[in-house]
């Protein structure tokens, strides 16, 4: 898992064939910290059927708006520059995540 920016958000995640799942956080958010590890076991957990990235929003808040993520933590699963699904806020929750991916990816 890596982080994305501004720059590489459209290649590596737009315009990919894969499914793509994305950590939209940001500096100082306390939530996005907490689900970090989660996140990142579920990255492992998953590994070579789904992308995992990270997109920092304070550094990318256009990106993030034009995503239409207005709130975090907000962790989005895309396929071919589709957005497929999006948990956000409370329901941002380990549980929640991986049940979201295996709707989308057989696992």
């Amino acid at each position: 898992m890596h982080e994305v920016d501004k720059d590489s958000f459209q290649s590596e995640v737009l315009e990919s064939g894969e499914f793509v799942v994305v950590d939209f956080f940001g500096d100082g958010c306390v939530p996005c910290q907490a689900l970090l590890p989660d996140f990142e076991a579920l990255a492992e957990k998953y590994q070579g059927k789904a992308s995992f990235v990270k997109l920092n929003t304070s550094k990318a808040r256009r990106l993030s708006i034009s995503q239409k993520v207005l709130g975090l933590p907000t962790v989005v699963i895309y396929k071919g520059g589709e957005k497929l699904e999006e948990v956000t806020k409370e329901g941002a929750t380990k549980e929640n995540i991986e049940a979201m991916i295996l709707r989308h990816i057989s696992a």
